[in-house]
């Protein structure tokens, strides 16, 4: 039996803004081109109690919403058929390390820009700043529409 070449994978980060799905389409596009998987991966943190009455809080599985979020932009970005296979990956932590984490053996890395500048910028953290910080492979950071 034949060792089946290993193909091209590209990680793209989702949280439904407009820059995510934005660097969706940009990463089915160059799946497309290069015959890349492409895996779509939202991180998610359950929401914090601290503070908040427990009533208030509601009764959402945060895996499944996860979940829904990536069908969601998929939708968005190729009418929910995207032409290329593309793995949908919701994983529980922060944005950055997660995805930095799933890129480890990627080839390409893809990430919107939310564009946060100045003191805001700085105080809330990036997570494309992150990725192109620590990812071990190339990072392309997609600008949003604005």
């Amino acid at each position: 039996m034949a060792h089946q070449p290993r193909r091209p994978r590209t990680v793209v980060g989702v949280d439904g803004s407009d820059a995510s799905n934005r660097a969706l389409r940009w990463a089915l596009d160059h799946a497309r081109a290069t015959g890349s998987v492409v895996e779509a991966v939202h991180a998610w943190e359950p929401p914090s109690q601290f503070g908040i009455p427990l009533a208030v809080l509601p009764r959402v599985n945060p895996a499944v919403a996860a979940e829904q979020v990536i069908a969601t932009a998929i939708d968005r970005a190729a009418g929910g058929e995207p032409g290329v296979p593309v793995e949908r990956r919701p994983v529980r932590g922060e944005p950055g390390p997660v995805l930095v984490e799933r890129a480890r053996t990627a080839d390409l890395l893809v990430v919107g820009s939310h564009g946060q500048r100045g003191l805001l910028g700085t105080m809330v953290g990036s997570v494309s700043q992150y990725c192109v910080d620590h990812a071990t492979c190339p990072v392309v950071v997609v600008k949003s529409a604005a």
